[in-house]
């Protein structure tokens, strides 16, 4: 190994991290060790940390999910993976279970969580089982002017908007409103366009909304100039100048806050599909009978099943997601100064921590 094992852990809600040497056993079968070459700062680590959000494996633990690295060690049926650039799913279903065969990993009762059930990617290495590991071509990862830590974020806050954006059946002619355009939601906003979706972006920060209207927004909206009461029905008229139908939007709430539900759910049409992106442990008060009356589906989305995260790491390498305007490479070291300038908000891009 090219460095001395080691991860930053969280001991209590709050307290400040400390770094300590990673005693790593050598993989089991079916398991790999990545050298991690860089790991995501998501909102769900905020949750964790700042929040009180409980974590499914006890303190200590080494938080981070979104994780990119090479694969230097290898267990017994592992070995193809030796050397290999990849992505660590953010959600690894068990893959042998009923319901991952019948393609539904993301409610696998066996799942791992990096940063959750087990140790995550805030550390120079991490041992998990090399079922849904995604490739990383490096020759179009060059040609696309990317470093192999700058995927990392493919293994959330791309993959995760990727999901709701397939689930909600969007194609050429769905009108697409992403509510939240900070991290997921800015992925969000691309996924959907590249689909072939007409997106209007929803945000109370004019920055975020200048940066998404060069990479996919056909229409911003400040929420907080708006007026709530004609909000629907501007965008109807936006809607009726493009030619597109004032029935079947898919809205994407990915702000993760009480005010941004709030909003996704009052602009429900007859046959829209309601996708649940962010989280937040705020209570929402809704009328559920807007379900019935306009014939609506309203959709969960946790993570991202592997199978599809070569189809969202396509569209990177292919330069229709960019993600360089979007993302800022930090050293893991700096870790405790980074999850504070997140948490006040001091971070216009999404922070990629590297050992």
């Amino acid at each position: 190994m090219s460095k001395a094992p080691y991860r930053w852990v969280m001991t209590a809600a709050g307290e400040p991290m400390v770094r300590e040497a990673l005693a790593l056993a050598a993989p089991a079968a079916g398991q790999v060790v990545v050298e991690v070459a860089g790991c995501g700062v998501c909102h769900t680590d905020l949750g964790f940390y700042y929040d009180g959000v409980r974590t499914n494996h006890a303190l200590p633990l080494t938080l981070g999910h979104e994780i990119s690295g090479r694969v230097v060690q290898a267990g017994a049926g592992a070995e193809s993976w030796l050397d290999r650039a990849v992505i660590v799913p953010a959600v690894i279903p068990c893959g042998e279970c009923d319901l991952c065969k019948r393609g539904k990993g993301t409610i696998c009762a066996a799942q791992m969580m990096p940063g959750n059930d087990i140790d995550g990617g805030f550390a120079s290495h991490i041992v998990v089982p090399e079922k849904g590991l995604c490739p990383v071509d490096e020759a179009r990862l060059a040609a696309a002017g990317l470093e192999l830590a700058d995927v990392s974020v493919v293994a959330d806050a791309v993959t995760t908007p990727y999901q709701a954006v397939v689930q909600a059946g969007v194609r050429p002619g769905t009108l697409c409103i992403v509510i939240g355009t900070g991290g997921v939601g800015g992925y969000c906003v691309q996924v959907a366009a590249a689909f072939g979706g007409t997106v209007v972006a929803i945000d109370v920060d004019p920055a975020k909304l200048d940066a998404i209207s060069r990479f996919g927004a056909a229409k911003t909206i400040n929420a907080r100039e708006a007026d709530p009461k004609t909000l629907k029905k501007d965008i109807v008229a936006f809607a009726k100048e493009r030619g597109l139908s004032t029935r079947e939007w898919a809205i994407f709430e990915c702000s993760g806050t009480a005010a941004g539900q709030g909003t996704a759910w009052n602009l429900l049409v007859h046959g829209a599909t309601l996708a649940v992106v962010g989280f937040t442990m705020d209570k929402v008060e809704v009328r559920l009978s807007n379900l019935m009356a306009f014939h609506a589906s309203a959709l969960g989305n946790w993570g991202c099943p592997p199978e599809l995260y070569p189809g969202a790491l396509d569209l990177v390498l292919d330069r229709r997601i960019e993600l360089a305007a979007f993302i800022e490479r930090r050293p893991l070291d700096a870790i405790n100064q980074v999850f504070a300038d997140a948490h006040a908000h001091k971070l216009t891009r999404r922070a990629i921590l590297m050992p």
